[in-house]
C-alpha cells in the first residue's frame, strides 16, 4: 500500500515522540531496551528514525511508558502511517538510504529553501539534463543503463511535488549553474528555458547569484526542509544535502538555524527574481543558443 503522505517524516516524527517520552520518564535507552528484551542498538535506531516500528511494537513501548487517551491514539496512528511505503520505495533496489530519506522528507515538506552552487537542483531539472548528470557519475562507479534509466525516472517523479498545495519553494542558483556545460548546447538551452517556465510558478522564488558580486557564503549546495508550525513539537527543520549516492542529514537546533541565515544571506545578495530571469534568458541566447 502507498500512503498518500511520506512514512519517512511519519516515521521521523514518531521517532522524536518517542524519544521525548522516554526523557520524560526518566528512561535510559538501555533501560527500555532491557526491559522489552530488545537490543539497545534497536532503541538508538528507531529514535533517530534510521529503522522503523511495527505498531505493534509501538504497542508495547506505549504500554510500558503507560501512555493512554488521545496521546496513544495519535502515536498508534502515526505508527500505522509510518508502516506504509513511498512511492520512491519501489526503487529501494536502486536507491541509497540516504536519497530515498531525502526524497521522503522532499515529499512532504510544507516549504523547501534550495542553494545549489554546481548544478540545477534537481526539482527543476529536464530530463536531458538529468541523464547527463546522473550517466556522467559511471565515470567514478560503474552504472548499468537500466539503473541510469530508473534514477532519470524517479528525479522526474520527484517534481509532482511542484504541484503539492501549500509547498512554497525558494532557490538561489549560483551564476556558474548557468554556464557550466551540461550535455550539448540544445541541453542547456532547452535546462534555461525551463528553468524561466518553472519561475513563473506562483509557489516557486528563483534568485541567481551573479558572479561578480560579492561572495560572503562558501560551501557546497544544501536544502533546508520546513514542515510548518502544526508539526513544529514534532519535527523541527531537516538540512539535507541532494546527493545521489550519499549525503547528510542534520536535524539539530543550531546546525538548520545557520543554514537559515546562511539562506538568507545568499538570498540577500541574489538578483531578485525578475533581474534573474532576464539573466537567465539572456545566458540561454548568449552561451547556448548556437548563434
Amino acid at each position: 500500500m502507498i500512503a498518500p503522505g511520506s512514512p519517512t517524516v511519519r516515521r521521523r516524527r514518531l521517532a522524536a515522540e518517542l524519544r521525548g517520552i522516554r526523557e520524560d520518564k526518566g528512561k535510559s535507552g538501555d533501560t527500555v531496551a532491557a526491559a522489552l528484551k530488545w537490543s539497545p542498538s534497536k532503541i538508538s535506531r528507531y529514535e533517530r528514525a534510521r529503522t522503523g516500528l511495527r505498531p505493534r511494537e509501538v504497542e508495547r513501548l506505549l504500554d510500558y511508558y503507560q501512555i493512554t487517551g488521545s496521546h496513544r491514539a495519535l502515536l498508534l496512528g502515526l505508527a500505522e502511517d509510518a508502516a506504509q511505503k513511498g512511492w520512491w520505495e519501489e526503487f529501494a533496489d536502486s536507491l541509497s538510504e540516504d536519497y530515498q530519506q531525502f526524497i521522503g522528507l522532499e515529499h512532504e515538506a510544507a516549504s523547501m529553501s534550495v542553494w545549489h552552487v554546481d548544478v540545477v537542483t534537481g526539482l527543476l531539472q529536464t530530463e536531458d539534463y538529468a541523464r547527463h548528470i546522473i550517466s556522467s557519475y559511471s565515470r567514478v562507479e560503474p552504472i548499468p543503463p537500466g539503473l541510469i534509466a530508473r534514477l532519470v525516472r524517479v528525479r522526474m517523479r520527484r517534481q509532482q511535488v511542484l504541484n503539492r498545495d501549500g509547498l512554497q519553494l525558494s532557490v538561489v542558483l549560483d551564476e556558474s549553474v548557468l554556464r557550466r556545460r551540461i550535455g550539448d548546447d540544445a541541453v542547456m538551452y532547452d535546462q534555461l528555458q525551463q528553468l524561466v517556465k518553472e519561475a513563473d510558478r506562483p509557489n516557486l522564488t528563483l534568485q541567481v547569484l551573479p558572479l561578480d558580486t560579492q561572495h560572503v557564503i562558501f560551501g557546497e549546495s544544501f536544502v533546508i526542509f520546513g514542515f510548518g508550525q502544526d508539526a513544529e513539537a514534532m519535527l523541527q527543520d531537516v538540512v539535507s544535502t541532494e546527493h545521489l549516492r550519499s549525503g547528510f542529514t542534520l536535524e539539530g537546533e543550531r546546525d538548520t538555524y545557520l543554514h537559515r541565515i546562511a539562506f538568507q544571506t545568499l538570498s540577500d545578495a541574489a538578483l531578485d527574481p525578475a533581474v534573474s530571469r532576464r539573466l537567465i534568458l539572456e545566458t540561454a541566447e548568449a552561451c547556448w543558443s548556437g548563434t
